[in-house]
């Protein structure tokens, strides 16, 4: 299992959006080994969002060699050929280190402010995808919606063009969806268990060798991995953090995102962690949910102490 770190972009709370932070964020996480860097996308949400493809361009210069992953980025909200430059951009600009995830998403108001009927967003999304694919590998697409006969320039460097994964909660229509598309599956870890992870997993490896594609060369990840570690004397206990400030924004019970999410003490979370593991996560992608800019980066620090190194070990 490999880990990377979701850019803090939702404000739980001190508003604080400084490119200072994200800077130091990520320069923490890649001194403590996290390989990945992430971006969710909204144009509005239940709290205020920093735009992701905006953040991961502030941090393209110091984030190392970690990846640079969209988890996710909307084809449909923002249109394929502008999405497309946007991460053409980041992969030359980074030496060839981009992740590119899509998705739907699932938010109605995104579809209402971009002007697109949100019932046509899965007929548009696998449109999108196709042409997504096409400008960034330099062929050609047609279909209802889209169409692709220009090339985008400049491209990255590398050999070939950014790997394209699908993000979906699991069901059998994205999950065929993911083998049929995409060269790696994003779930959600506030959206499924470990068993259930194993259960869908297994199930798309199956699918993608029916379709005559090697198992082997598709990838998984678990991303929106929220997560607050406790420490004794600490000013607020994870159980408070994951009720007042986590499932207000992400509209889920309680009970179901304490039994998903990392909040509690390391060894509770070494076990949630491992379970996924086990379950053949290969990228886990974490997400604190702290007290503001500094403790967001004590959560980092606490994650690798109890849950990477025990697991490397």
């Amino acid at each position: 299992m490999k880990f990377g770190v979701h850019l803090p972009l939702i404000d739980f709370g001190d508003g604080s959006y400084a490119a200072e932070h994200l800077v130091e964020y990520v320069e923490t996480a890649v001194g403590l080994g996290y390989e990945a860097v992430c971006a969710n996308d909204h144009l509005v949400f239940g709290a205020p969002w920093l735009d992701g493809l905006t953040a991961l361009a502030a941090v393209v210069s110091c984030s190392g060699t970690a990846r640079l992953m969209t988890t996710t980025a909307n084809p449909v909200v923002r249109g394929p050929a502008a999405l497309a430059k946007a991460l053409t951009a980041l992969d030359a600009m980074s030496g060839g280190r981009v992740v590119a995830g899509v998705s739907p998403g699932s938010s109605q108001a995104d579809y209402t402010l971009a002007g697109v009927p949100f019932e046509e967003r899965w007929a548009r999304f696998d449109e999108a995808v196709r042409s997504t694919r096409a400008l960034l590998d330099g062929t050609g697409f047609a279909g209802s919606h889209y169409r692709v006969d220009e090339s985008l320039a400049p491209r990255s460097a590398r050999t070939g063009s950014p790997p394209l994964w699908i993000g979906s909660w699991g069901s059998d229509a994205g999950m065929r969806r993911v083998a049929r598309l995409a060269d790696g599956w994003l779930a959600s870890a506030y959206n499924i268990a470990p068993d259930e992870f194993a259960t869908r997993w297994a199930a798309l490896q199956g699918r993608v060798a029916t379709l005559a594609r090697d198992p082997q060369s598709i990838g998984n990840g678990l991303a929106t991995t929220w997560f607050h570690l406790d420490r004794p004397g600490d000013r607020h206990p994870a159980d408070a953090v994951l009720t007042d400030r986590l499932a207000p924004v992400v509209h889920r019970p309680v009970e179901q995102l304490r039994q998903r999410l990392p909040f509690g003490g390391g060894a509770a979370a070494l076990d949630l962690v491992g379970s996924f593991r086990n379950a053949g996560v290969q990228w886990l992608l974490v997400w604190p949910v702290g007290d503001g800019a500094a403790d967001d980066i004590e959560q980092l620090h606490r994650f690798h102490d109890e849950v990477m190194v025990p697991l490397r070990s």
